[in-house]
């Protein structure tokens, strides 16, 4: 699991970037850190939310990643090496572990299909119904990452 929860981890870091002060992330919900989630309320004000170190943000996406690596994991038990799990993990943490379940792309891991599953990461890449070329980008490196597994 280290190896999952380091890969994942950076693979995760050039597209959530570093912030040390709360912000909405491109939906409006309260993030910090490397993309952690402070609340499920969009637009939700950000003044209750203290500026945190570099420290605290490692210490944040390891437990985060943590969570969607073990997601990843559990979800997707035809997955076959590390560098596939972190990159299932990585799609948990930006999207969820809901959506991960619910996907195209898990089913298509668990019945061997790769190529399939490798093509599923480019359908999520909307937000509100916005393509976001920050998500394309990061479809795109996991797309990556999973066929290289």
């Amino acid at each position: 699991m280290n190896e999952v929860l380091t890969l994942s981890a950076e693979l995760a870091k050039p597209f959530e970037g570093l912030r040390l002060k709360a912000y909405h992330d491109p939906v409006g919900y309260p993030t910090q850190g490397y993309g952690r989630l402070l609340s499920r309320t969009p637009w939700a004000p950000l003044e209750g939310y203290p500026d945190i170190d570099e420290h605290t943000a490692e210490e944040w996406l390891k437990a985060d990643m943590a969570r969607a690596v073990r997601a990843a994991i559990r979800l997707c038990p035809g997955a076959e090496s590390p560098a596939q799990l972190a990159a299932l993990a990585d799609f948990a943490f930006n999207c969820g572990g809901g959506n991960l379940q619910v996907s195209t792309l898990r089913k298509k891991v668990n019945r061997g299909d790769f190529g399939g599953a490798a093509q599923e990461f480019q359908k999520w890449v909307f937000a509100r119904g916005v393509k976001l070329p920050g998500l394309v980008r990061r479809r795109r490196a996991e797309s990556e990452v999973f066929a290289r597994g």
